[in-house]
């Protein structure tokens, strides 16, 4: 809530990009799964809000790849 003023299931798609911005290595790995599980660009979305909710319990002010896996695996678990 600090840092949009809003919740982050809320992030529209060019807050995602400010909020959630990922390392290049990340990136590649988010699109590797995607990719892989045949998720769709809205999957994409829900995979960098739940990465944040993650590193935000985690106290973490970025996103790290164990917090995008753990993300990852989430979305293996539901689809």
């Amino acid at each position: 809530m600090a840092r949009a003023g809003k919740a982050n299931d809320l992030l529209e798609h060019k807050e995602l990009e400010v909020y959630c911005p990922l390392s290049d290595s990340d990136y590649q790995l988010l699109e590797q799964a995607i990719s892989r599980l045949n998720l769709s660009a809205g999957a994409y979305h829900r995979i960098l809000k739940v990465a944040r909710m993650i590193a935000d319990l985690a106290d973490s002010q970025q996103i790290e790849t164990k917090h995008l896996g753990e993300a990852i695996g989430y979305r293996r678990l539901d689809g």
